[in-house]
């Protein structure tokens, strides 16, 4: 079926914009991405699972300004880890740490890119392309024809330290396209951190396969530029008895959209998947989850926390699919936001699509201002009202945070969290 005109016009403008690499490794299954999104188009806010967020901003063949903070405050400055920088989308090596420090395979994208043959050509674009059923995510697509950078990541063994991705935006009009692809191998474990912004508007696909026993703990602290616009896109693949279990934390940008889609493709494997924001005035931030139970006994969590004022908008749009094999699968999804005045919307669409006759699946999804029962309570003791006030968001946040494992990695996150709210105060 041919496209819209609208849609057509606008996928022309927009891949106009863009150099589409060749690629070595990568040829096939870029070409076949760029088939699959010349077949979709871009997004429109007509799309069923766009309704809540425009992408416009996404979409559009150049980004709008965003002022870039040059480097973001510190986070996990305490913790021993090997950092990877990224300014404006370009591997910075003489600011970062030495690679073979992590204890683990890493390679950039453009030079795996050079070789006909590697390991990533197994999993570059192949989760991708299967978490395009039955939801399409053209702008995942578009980032697998058109990434020119990223991380190969091959786990063989339990890391001994974390792998630390940093971003950095020195650029106000930067367009950053980076797609990553890790690897855990069988009984092998890592903990892998992003943070800061990695431009002014930001298009990043990571693709974790993680094999029998492996464990993959991915934390993710965005950047705090208030004018950000960016689409992430994480696929999972989770073999038997394997863990994987990601937390995000967003505290300012224009439009954010974080999408998951994680499979849980062996029995007894496990996938936990947070997220805690934080909006003040113009900000949107979208979560869209899709997690698929197709092994025995394995166990789900989806976690999301927003804290919205001044008008902020937050969306939630989790699914849990459970198979007819996956029978004792135990999935849980929990949406609930904290409206701090009544200026601010939370929207939310949590779905169940169940196959199986032997589960314990649930979900939730609520809205609310803070309890004043509580703030009474705390200020009748002497604590000041803003403080109080402080005291309760973390307390609703707490859920989403208590999925970090790292209790050193928790209460850094804490700290952040401490941080925006001092500042943004009324």
């Amino acid at each position: 079926m041919a496209l819209p005109k609208a849609k057509e016009d606008a996928l022309a403008a927009r891949l106009a914009a863009l150099d589409l690499p060749r690629g070595g490794f990568t040829k096939a299954a870029r070409v076949a991405a760029l088939a699959r999104l010349q077949a979709m188009g871009l997004p429109a806010r007509r799309d069923e699972y766009w309704r809540y967020t425009n992408p416009a901003l996404l979409t559009d063949p150049a980004p709008q300004r965003a002022v870039a903070l040059r480097v973001d405050r510190p986070i996990f400055s305490g913790l021993d880890k090997v950092r990877l920088i990224f300014v404006d989308g370009v591997f910075d090596a003489a600011a970062s740490d030495d690679p073979t420090l992590a204890g683990v395979e890493i390679q950039l994208l453009s030079q795996a890119d050079a070789q006909d043959i590697h390991w990533a050509g197994a999993l570059y674009g192949t989760l991708e392309e299967a978490g395009q059923n039955p939801v399409e995510r053209p702008l995942a697509a578009m980032n697998t024809a058109a990434a020119r950078e990223g991380l190969m990541i091959r786990v063989t063994g339990k890391a001994p330290k974390p792998l630390h991705i940093s971003y950095r935006a020195s650029s106000d009009h930067s367009d950053v396209i980076l797609h990553h692809c890790v690897k855990v191998e069988p009984g092998a474990e890592l903990t892998l951190l992003e943070t800061g912004t990695a431009g002014a508007r930001g298009n990043l696909v990571m693709e974790a396969e993680i094999g029998r026993g492996g464990k993959l703990h991915h934390i993710r602290p965005q950047g705090r530029a208030e004018a950000r616009q960016v689409v992430t896109h994480l696929f999972a693949r989770v073999a038997a008895e394997a863990q994987f279990k990601s937390f995000t934390l967003a505290l300012n940008g224009t439009l954010t959209r974080n999408e998951a889609v994680v499979e849980l493709l062996g029995d007894d494997g496990v996938a936990h998947l947070a997220g805690a924001a934080l909006g003040d005035g113009a900000f949107h931030h979208d979560d869209t989850v899709f997690i698929t139970h197709a092994g025995l006994r394995c166990e789900s969590r989806q976690v999301y926390k927003k804290v919205l004022k001044n008008g902020a908008v937050g969306v939630f749009q989790g699914k849990i699919l459970v198979k007819q094999s996956a029978q004792k699968t135990d999935g849980y999804q929990i949406s609930q936001s904290l409206l701090l005045d009544g200026d601010s919307q939370f929207l939310a669409k949590p779905e169940l699509e169940i196959y199986a006759d032997d589960v314990k699946c649930s979900h939730g999804s609520t809205s609310g201002a803070i309890d004043d029962t509580a703030l009474f309570y705390l200020q009748s003791r002497g604590v000041p009202k803003k403080t109080a006030q402080s005291l309760l968001v973390l307390a609703f946040l707490a859920e989403a945070i208590d999925e970090i494992e790292d209790e050193a990695i928790a209460a850094d996150i804490r700290d952040r969290l401490e941080g925006w709210l001092q500042s943004h105060q009324s």
